[in-house]
């Protein structure tokens, strides 16, 4: 849930809270949102700082930019091990996602598409089958999909970007090697070239002296 609000920026990016805020808000008791912090510190959602309290992490276009080089090259990895590790169960669930993600292209919907990216992506760690590349993911999913939903509709062409994890999906329970490593490779063309355009974008809109500020 916490992550959804982040995600989602409903908790906005620089916002401080407390525990005490969140207990509150969610009706949930401090130990497990005490444990959710820290996850979500771990995956640099958010900075827990002494005397200060918790704060939202700002959201930064050279990280993102920094953090697909990574991406490009553990995602691909896992694509290719999910497409030749999957049990049939789970390329049965790859197939429903497939469709899930084709839903989401037809109905433009950011929210049910953000939430089958969550579970594909979790699939996709459970299929691969390797603990080292789950541990470098699982700290990058979060902060790429914030971006995203931060930038979508000034940059993003969300129908394109479910047809490409579509395209991912299928391959995977198809069990095509190949096919998942080609599809990877497409799905994040895409994502860089909807990160650089996001700047620029957000830019267009700003007020003149932020522009320069940024100059």
């Amino acid at each position: 849930m916490l992550e959804e609000m982040i995600v989602r920026l409903e908790l906005a990016p620089g916002t401080e809270v407390s525990e005490v805020m969140l207990v509150t808000r969610l009706g949930i008791g401090r130990t497990p949102i005490r444990e959710a912090l820290q996850r979500l510190a771990r995956e640099n959602l958010v900075h827990i700082l002494p005397r200060r309290g918790i704060v939202i992490s700002e959201i930064d276009v050279a990280t993102q930019l920094r953090l697909l080089e990574v991406r490009r090259e553990v995602e691909r990895l896992i694509a290719r091990s999910a497409a030749r590790r999957a049990s049939a169960d789970e390329r049965q669930r790859f197939a429903a996602l497939t469709r899930a993600f084709e839903e989401a292209a037809r109905t433009n919907d950011d929210v049910t598409f953000m939430r089958v990216d969550r579970e594909f992506n979790d699939m996709c760690l459970v299929a691969a089958r390797n603990e080292f590349a789950t541990g470098a993911m699982v700290n990058m999913q979060s902060l790429a999909r914030r971006f995203w939903y931060h930038h979508y509709k000034q940059a993003a062409d969300l129908p394109e970007s479910a047809r490409l994890h579509a395209n991912v999906a299928r391959a995977i329970a198809q069990g095509d090697e190949d096919g998942a490593a080609h599809a990877l490779d497409a799905l994040l063309d895409n994502i860089e070239s909807f990160t650089r355009a996001a700047p620029e974008r957000s830019v267009t809109a700003m007020p003149d002296h932020e522009k320069c500020a940024l100059r």
